[in-house]
């Protein structure tokens, strides 16, 4: 029993060599699915990415599985951006900061869109890694806006989510700037006049 529970944590290490073509893979999916939908073909990606097609289908065997990796690791991008933000910016400016990298999110995840929509039971727990990472970072950095006195209180994490999400033009970035400008112009309207506690809501 002791044996195979030291060992077990080594099998499952990937080596580096392996880990720089999952990335490179990951990445190149990313871009080829943004650009020219998740059709695409493999070679495209492979080529992209510099393996061959045997690493792509060694770490994907089903195109649903490279699909679901490659939303994945953009939400954790996008979500594992926030803390840096706050360290750097005052908390509006953060928040104003991270709504317009997860505005580059959204775009970039179009051509995941058909897909995540299919109704494929391989993508039924993607719209919950979304809220699951995302509801909690947009949480904190409401909470320290309105603590400070920046943005309004009572905005429900969730609700500003989809609203951002909905104003996203893939094709037309300057116009998804602009929006995402007012929006955050409205968040702005009235703060400081409540109470600091109340933006904590986090679900529908």
């Amino acid at each position: 029993m002791t044996d195979r529970t030291t060992r077990e944590p080594a099998a499952r290490r990937v080596r580096p060599d392996a880990q720089r073509s999952l990335d490179a893979l990951l990445a190149a999916a990313s871009e080829v699915f943004a650009s020219d939908g998740v059709d695409a073909p493999v070679r495209r990606i492979t080529a992209r990415a510099g393996v061959g097609a045997g690493t792509l289908y060694r770490h994907f065997p089903q195109r649903s599985d490279l699909i679901t990796a490659v939303f994945r690791r953009e939400v954790d991008a996008c979500a594992e951006a926030a803390p840096g933000l706050s360290e750097q910016y005052g908390p509006a400016e953060a928040l104003d900061r991270w709504l317009r990298r997860f505005t580059l999110f959204i775009a970039a995840k179009r051509g995941l869109k058909a897909a995540l929509h299919s109704g494929d039971p391989a993508y039924e727990n993607l719209p919950a890694y979304f809220e699951q990472h995302f509801v909690p970072v947009l949480t904190e950095l409401l909470d320290a806006a309105v603590a400070s006195g920046e943005i309004r209180s009572g905005v429900i994490p969730y609700d500003l989510l989809r609203a951002v999400g909905d104003l996203v033009a893939p094709d037309d970035p300057e116009y998804t700037e602009r929006m995402t400008g007012l929006l955050v112009d409205g968040l702005r309207w009235g703060a400081g006049a409540e109470p600091s506690s109340s933006s904590s809501p986090s679900s529908r």
